[in-house]
């Protein structure tokens, strides 16, 4: 499929050769496959960093994970990862999709947006559940979340497998930190927050989709991340040498105030708890030979994966 002339398409990620950015020190909102952030495209390399080992660990944390979704009455999820390593932020999941238990080539695929660096434009991707967590920048520790939307979901369903919506909400130009209510730009979770507003509001497929979008989102208070930029370099040395950082589409008044309004993985979860009832949501924290699972809205699991009472362990071994 194609829109606006853009090869535009979306398509099995069955390998991952993506440049996933936030670079420089905001590195990586959108940390796709076995891509790496950098400063230009000799970054975004498909040579697998991780070990056999790693590589088996993240597949029995990606089990663990498809059987929280499998136990689950829900057939829609969200699920979110970590990527680098955004901590100083106090950004814990950087990557953002929507999974299907029904509908795709494999239950609980997760259709995304990923920046394709060898063609230097964001496309659509379905992927397994296992390749969407071994996408995972620290495989020695890194958070999974999911939210559980109730049923009924048919109409997020419908709009996950509508492929053109999914396309008419593709922006033809990436951005790491977009700003949350521009169409100039876009990045993966604001594709995402983009199709469930559409989903939620019965936006069809239209030139000015992705306009409909953000309207509904902003009247019904969409709450986009609020990322500290207090280090000025930053803000210069992103929008003039990385290709996936712009500064040209939020207010100047964010920009005095040395912030950024962005969608990330945390702002989507409060979306989809604001407009679903009685929607769930899972914690999984895996380092060294187990994996920690906390279930409900309570405090975030803590960064180190340290356990605490009423989470479950289950051992890697």
């Amino acid at each position: 499929m194609r829109r606006g002339g853009a090869a535009a398409t979306v398509a099995r990620l069955r390998t991952a050769s993506f440049a996933g950015p936030f670079v420089l020190a905001l590195a990586a909102a959108c940390g796709p496959g076995a891509a790496r952030a950098g400063l230009s495209s000799a970054y975004c390399d498909s040579d697998s960093r991780l070990s056999v080992a790693e590589k088996d660990r993240l597949l029995r944390v990606a089990g663990v994970v498809r059987a929280e979704l499998q136990r689950s009455s829900a057939d829609v999820a969200i699920v979110s990862r970590s990527g680098l390593d955004l901590s100083r932020w106090d950004i814990r999941h950087s990557h953002a999709g929507i999974a299907l238990r029904q509908g795709t080539d494999t239950p609980w695929a997760v259709r995304q947006l990923y920046y394709a660096c060898d063609e230097g434009q964001p496309r659509i991707f379905d992927q397994g559940l296992a390749a969407f967590i071994l996408g995972a920048d620290q495989p020695e520790r890194g958070h999974v979340s999911m939210v559980l939307v109730p049923r009924p979901a048919a109409a997020l369903a419908r709009a996950a497998q509508d492929n053109a919506l999914a396309l008419s909400l593709l922006a033809g130009r990436y951005s790491a930190n977009a700003y949350a209510f521009s169409t100039r730009y876009q990045n993966c979770n604001q594709w995402l927050a983009e199709l469930l507003a559409a989903a939620w509001a019965g936006i069809t497929p239209a030139p000015d989709s992705r306009a409909q979008a953000q309207r509904w989102l902003a009247t019904q208070g969409y709450q986009p991340t609020r990322v500290d930029a207090s280090w000025r370099l930053v803000q210069w040395l992103g929008a003039a040498f990385s290709p996936w950082l712009h500064n040209d589409d939020h207010p100047p008044e964010d920009l005095a105030a040395a912030q950024y309004r962005i969608s990330l993985p945390a702002a989507v979860e409060g979306l989809v708890r604001q407009q679903a009832a009685g929607a769930e949501r899972v914690q999984v924290c895996y380092s060294g030979t187990q994996v920690l699972v906390r279930r409900g809205w309570g405090a975030a699991l803590a960064a180190d994966c340290r356990h605490e009472e009423g989470d479950e362990r289950i051992a890697l071994d």
